[in-house]
């Protein structure tokens, strides 16, 4: 039976991709900061495990991953994220906002990668997925606002396209994704894809990853995306 590690899992994204995984018969993990308030999370049916996870603190990550040293993880996708400062210009940037983001966008999804290394390293797939945006694109980033966000994902990208030259050789698949305008709590009542849809192409590119693939930035339809 495949497994998945989700972080961020009890809302939009996570949650689509948790339901997703789960009706597919795999193992999910699912994690967030508070198992116990996630009723939609608790909701789905499946082989599937909540755990709580803090991914800003260095104790919590390493419990769970010393916790699950036996499990191995066919695909991590470090999903959790947050924007603080939506629409905000450089003038009106909150430095302690932006190291917020930065702990939560960029020394998160490394940290957890860096626990969990082994466990996909020891699975079938040894897929490591990461939510970035194509905010983060440098080649395409015409916005004058949301500095905070935008620039966290760029380093998001190159930290991930760093990890996995250094990982390779463990044959292990790095790939970031732009999920969509989403229609979640970040994204908007207005943005035009739908969790499911997002949550579904994303999994789709996933299985048909290859090590060619490795360190690669892709639309959540699989289209290549500039860095």
């Amino acid at each position: 039976m495949p497994s998945v590690l989700i972080t961020g899992a009890n809302r939009g994204i996570g949650l689509a991709l948790a339901r997703q995984y789960a009706s597919e018969g795999w193992r999910v993990m699912a994690t967030c900061r508070d198992p116990g308030s996630a009723t939609d999370l608790k909701a789905i049916e499946g082989d599937i495990d909540l755990y709580a996870l803090d991914v800003t603190s260095d104790e919590s990550v390493s419990a769970l991953a010393d916790s699950l040293k036996n499990q191995p993880i066919d695909v991590l996708f470090n999903n959790a994220g947050i924007n603080l400062q939506k629409g905000m210009t450089v003038a009106e940037v909150d430095f302690a906002s932006w190291a917020k983001t930065f702990e939560v966008n960029v020394y998160a999804p490394i940290r957890v990668a860096n626990a969990f290394r082994p466990h996909v390293a020891a699975s079938d797939q040894k897929v490591m997925a990461f939510t970035s945006s194509r905010m983060g694109s440098i080649e395409v980033g015409s916005g004058a606002t949301s500095m905070t966000y935008r620039s966290s994902k760029t380093a998001l990208n190159m930290a991930v396209k760093v990890m996995s030259n250094e990982i390779a050789d463990q044959g292990i698949i790095c790939v970031l994704f732009h999920p969509g305008h989403v229609r979640t709590d970040m994204g908007g009542n207005a943005a035009p894809v739908l969790p499911d849809d997002s949550a579904a192409g994303m999994r789709s590119v996933i299985s048909t990853l290859t090590p060619e693939d490795n360190g690669s930035f892709r639309n959540y339809d699989g289209e290549t995306l500039p860095w």
